[in-house]
């Protein structure tokens, strides 16, 4: 495939600490990327070496299918947005946008021309004369992207550029962010540790762990297909079980516990009998009942309510299995369910799922964060 950047191989490191090791990656032109990992992942590295910012040790960044190595950040045609707007406090928003059109020595109805355009596209049509103190946080943030716009990027960079916004003027951002994007169907690359912003925003993910690139794919792969423990820990799988594999069957996979539990899930070639492995169910995918469901699924266990926590949207509960073992179930809310009546601490449950919704990872794919 024909990227339009490609990181090829990229490792860098900070005295000791290996940021990135041997990543590749290929970002697709027009498509919105979200690099998504915890904080010291290294994917804020990774968007440096693709800015100019720095340097990798090892491997190659190609933008255009151009080796950009030596290359300063003016000379790549990207653009960078950061968390920190870095607007100019005693320029009024017109001259912020301005500024990178007159280092250019553009004439000044060139850069007239060009700022209001893309002050109308971001909604900031009026303002042209008001400074940053007087604009909102969210107002703020359409400047700092109208003044990386303007210049008519290849490629635009957003370092977390929604983290310091309230959660509700986040969402919204999220929202106009993607629409714009699609609207101009300019690349952009995202970096952000928020997984509902990276679902909610991204036409591809890519989750970065310890310098290293766990997994890329669309939302509903990341989150419903999560290939590693780790991508399946933090895209919020609760649910995890140490077992053996005990065979194969044309129903699916069999599993146990060292306690005796029995699990299933769907066929499971890659995973050999007797091998040890990670068994993982999300908590939304549990069936939670008072009476045991007919007919018997595969996957059945019995239980005992220990915590019940309403969230709003919807019910939390926290099921000892087993003795010890705490299974986490969640449902949202259904108007007139008397049954959620006799849900509470104390209460008998049981619990199923169908195979196909387990996941299952095998010894060596679970890479805790650092």
């Amino acid at each position: 495939m024909d990227f339009l950047v490609e990181i090829k191989n990229a490792s860098k490191r900070y005295g000791e600490h290996a940021a990135l090791e041997d990543v590749s990656l290929g970002v697709r032109r027009g498509e919105f990327l979200t690099l998504l990992g915890p904080s010291g992942s290294g994917k804020t590295t990774l968007l440096r070496l693709v800015a100019g910012f720095a340097e990798p040790e090892s491997g190659q960044v190609l933008i255009e299918g151009r080796d950009a190595s030596g290359l300063p950040p003016y000379r790549r045609n990207v653009n960078t947005v950061f968390q920190h707007y870095a607007l100019f406090p005693h320029l009024s928003v017109f001259r912020n946008v301005a500024f990178g059109l007159e280092q250019k020595n553009l004439s000044s109805g060139e850069i007239e021309r060009r700022v209001r355009r893309v002050l109308e596209l971001v909604e900031l049509p009026g303002k042209e004369d008001r400074y940053p103190s007087q604009l909102s946080g969210g107002e703020q943030q359409r400047v700092a992207l109208a003044r990386a716009l303007v210049l008519e990027p290849t490629v635009l960079l957003l370092d977390e550029p929604l983290g310091s916004l309230d959660q509700k003027l986040r969402q919204q951002m999220q929202v106009e962010l993607k629409r714009l994007q699609q609207r101009l169907g300019i690349t952009f690359v995202f970096v952000t540790h928020d997984q509902g912003e990276a679902l909610v925003m991204s036409d591809r993910i890519a989750v970065i762990n310890g310098g290293h690139l766990e997994q890329v794919g669309t939302p509903e792969e990341i989150y419903e297909r999560p290939r590693t423990r780790f991508v399946a820990e933090f895209m919020g799988v609760e649910n995890f079980f140490e077992v053996s594999c005990t065979g194969h069957t044309a129903e699916g996979t069999s599993f146990e516990t060292p306690t005796g539990l029995t699990f299933w899930a769907g066929i499971s070639p890659g995973i050999a009998k007797g091998a040890a492995a990670s068994l993982a169910v999300r908590s939304s995918a549990v069936s939670l009942t008072c009476a045991p469901p007919e007919p018997r699924p595969l996957n059945l266990l019995q239980g005992t309510i220990t915590e019940a926590l309403y969230e709003g949207a919807g019910w939390r509960w926290s099921v000892a299995v087993d003795g010890a073992a705490q299974v986490v179930v969640r449902r949202a809310n259904t108007l007139n369910d008397s049954a959620l009546d006799r849900v509470t601490p104390g209460a008998p449950v049981y619990l199923s799922w169908e195979p196909e919704r387990s996941l299952v990872y095998s010894g060596e794919a679970f890479r805790p964060a650092r």
